[in-house]
């Protein structure tokens, strides 16, 4: 597990990425429905005003995998923040 990662009582894994891009809520929706469709994940949060997108997961997600959803969003992981 990451530094940034944190697990919570009930097993899961909560991680927030910086994605370069977001403007808008529109721009929130795309993100977080594409890192949705990522196995494991139950929640996706994405605020356009700090680039900031929080994922509960049931395990630590590959941020390879996090990039290519936030790519197919058309926008451009920078990390985990």
């Amino acid at each position: 597990m990451t530094a940034n990662a944190q697990t919570s009582q009930t097993g899961s894994v909560t991680t927030v990425f910086a994605v370069k891009g977001m403007t808008c809520g529109h721009c929130e929706g795309a993100v977080s429905s594409e890192i949705s469709e990522l196995g494991g994940v139950s929640s996706v949060t994405a605020e356009a005003a700090t680039g900031k997108v929080t994922v509960v997961s049931d395990a630590a997600l590959d941020e390879d995998a996090v990039r290519a959803a936030v790519d197919e969003a058309g926008y451009e992981l920078v990390g985990q923040a």
